[in-house]
């Protein structure tokens, strides 16, 4: 049975690029908001989530605490997508359980692929 991977992501043409990158190894879901992407944390129980961290709705770091503090979610591996880099942003997600922080300007959607396996 193929891992689930969900992408918590606004940017729908970076979505695309990265299911068609990754659905022939594994389940790819997509959330284009936070809300969006808890109701499937839930209801999918995803084995990783790609992150952003700026979403319409809700910041991605309140989002990933929320995942740690949870029973159920506390240990699927998250890597955190975004185009921040500044050193808090960076200290934020890496406090609050992120796995791994990639700024999207210098990760090529290969690259976060080769990321993924190396994590799931």
């Amino acid at each position: 049975m193929a891992k689930k991977i969900l992408i918590i992501e606004d940017e729908k043409a970076l979505i695309r690029n990265l299911e068609l990158a990754l659905r022939d190894e594994y389940e790819v879901l997509s959330a284009v908001s936070a809300e969006e992407g808890l109701s499937k944390i839930k209801k999918n129980k995803p084995d990783l989530i790609l992150l952003d961290v700026i979403l319409p709705d809700k910041d991605g770091i309140e989002v990933l605490q929320k995942l740690k503090s949870g029973k159920d979610t506390r240990d699927i591996p998250v890597i955190v997508l975004t185009n921040l880099s500044d050193s808090v942003t960076v200290s934020k997600i890496l406090a609050a359980g992120g796995k791994e922080y990639l700024v999207k300007s210098d990760w090529g959607i290969s690259e976060i692929v080769k990321k993924i396996e190396t994590i799931i």
